[in-house]
């Protein structure tokens, strides 16, 4: 009995230090032109992330919403995540039409543009966003609709 005890410690260990979990190490973030065409290979929704160095809600949602533990998660497993740095990728930007920070954007599968997301966005609220987006359920019925269907 004690044998099989140390094999299952040593199991889960070894799993815990080689095996990262899906938010371990945050949001994998990808560029515009790698993120969207990798979103069309892999039939994955797009989620883009449009932000300045100099934008204090674009730092409040990095350290509030991108680093918690359910949003990681879902991003990674359900999106392909784009960020850009608005001041930077001003054409990208333009054909997008910041107008101000954050904004985030969805894209379907097929790299055709859902809808925005104007400004911070706590992480309560991102991943009802999420789902309605990763479910389809803008096709059907309003985020109202599907909040009360919740």
């Amino acid at each position: 009995m004690k044998s099989k005890a140390v094999i299952i410690s040593v199991f889960l260990v070894f799993f815990c230090m080689y095996v990262p979990s899906a938010f371990s190490s945050g949001i994998k973030w990808y560029s515009y032109e790698e993120g969207t065409a990798r979103g069309k290979y892999e039939k994955k929704n797009v989620f883009i992330n449009f932000y300045a160095n100099w934008c204090g809600y674009c730092k409040k949602m990095d350290n509030d919403t991108f680093k918690d533990d359910n949003i990681i998660a879902y991003l990674n497993e359900n999106f392909v995540s784009v960020k850009v740095n608005s001041d930077k990728e001003r054409k990208i930007a333009a054909a997008y039409y910041v107008r101000g920070l954050p904004v985030s954007w969805f894209l379907a599968k097929d790299g055709e543009k859902i809808s925005s997301l104007p400004g911070y966005v706590p992480p309560k609220m991102m991943i009802n966003i999420l789902r309605y987006i990763k479910e389809g359920k803008y096709k059907e019925m309003t985020f109202n609709e599907f909040m009360k269907s919740l």
